[in-house]
């Protein structure tokens, strides 16, 4: 039996992730955002409600899934209302947070008598729409069970990891290792350049050697025409990387790259770039490009 859903944060990822499951039959019952025009718009386009009061998604709602920008937004929905009513109610978490976070939200989620599961999305907005994101989930097998019937109408691919906070925990270092990845390219892109060589043919280099990577098929020509259109942002990017380094850092482990990066995309945040995609990170390297 299809269940209700509500949404808590409706920007591109949750509103395409919302029109998603509306497509496949389910109910998108109320919808959140601090947005209060982007949450009407959505609900009129899907036929649900847009409601101020967190409180208001939960009664509404048996599944509640939120896609927040971080944790302290995530701490705030759910100290302010969203728990309301929250007894029997599941919870799916995707945001980009750290992993203490999801286990402290775990917790507090069973105090209310709920279910609460870790979703942390390795994809962008297009997968967003078509159902084809990457998930990676953490939190009590049970919970992970409840939830399939809907992860499986949003992902092509769907991990259980473990308890929570494992998820997010691989996810921060899929993002670090991405960024990193994409600061590099961004450089080599950028001396290639200057060097006077042919960046088509350099890009088609690299895809056939030891260069080639996943970022190098999403962002390369991106970076060598300066289309910078945001699906992932910069500032996402130096948030992310300083997820990453902190669990590094309270293991005892030296990251450089993961620093240097990070030191990138927090020049970009600084610059007024932070809206632009990561990709932008070349606007930094490429010779006459830098910002002032």
């Amino acid at each position: 039996m299809l269940q209700n859903i509500g949404f808590v944060g409706v920007g591109r990822m949750g509103a395409n992730m919302a029109r998603r499951l509306k497509d496949c039959g389910f109910t998108i019952s109320v919808v959140h955002d601090l947005n209060g025009g982007a949450a009407q718009e959505l609900a009129s386009e899907l036929g649900s409600r847009a409601v101020s009061a967190l409180a208001e998604v939960t009664y509404a709602s048996d599944i509640i899934i939120t896609v927040v920008t971080d944790d302290r937004a995530m701490e705030a929905i759910f100290s302010n209302g969203l728990l309301t009513g929250a007894r029997g109610k599941l919870f799916i978490n995707c945001a980009t947070i750290t992993p203490e976070v999801h286990r402290r939200v775990e917790a507090r989620v069973e105090v209310a008598g709920a279910q609460a599961l870790e979703a942390c999305m390795a994809s962008s907005i297009t997968q967003a729409r078509q159902g084809a994101l990457y998930l990676m989930c953490g939190g009590k097998p049970e919970a992970f069970e409840r939830a399939r019937p809907v992860l499986e109408k949003l992902g092509a691919s769907i991990r259980y990891i473990g308890p929570a906070g494992k998820a997010a925990e691989v996810k921060a270092l899929v993002n670090m290792v991405m960024n990193i990845n994409t600061a590099g390219l961004g450089e080599g892109l950028a001396l290639g350049d200057a060097l006077g060589l042919d960046l088509a043919l350099l890009r088609e280099v690299f895809s056939q050697t030891g260069a080639s990577s996943r970022v190098l098929q999403t962002d390369g020509e991106d970076m060598q025409n300066r289309e910078h259109t945001c699906f992932f942002s910069a500032a996402h990017a130096a948030k992310d990387s300083g997820i990453a380094l902190k669990l590094g850092e309270d293991l005892g482990l030296n990251l450089p790259l993961a620093a240097a990066t990070k030191k990138q995309y927090e020049r970009m945040v600084a610059s007024g770039l932070g809206g632009l995609d990561k990709s932008g990170v070349a606007e930094l390297t490429f010779r006459g490009r830098q910002p002032g």
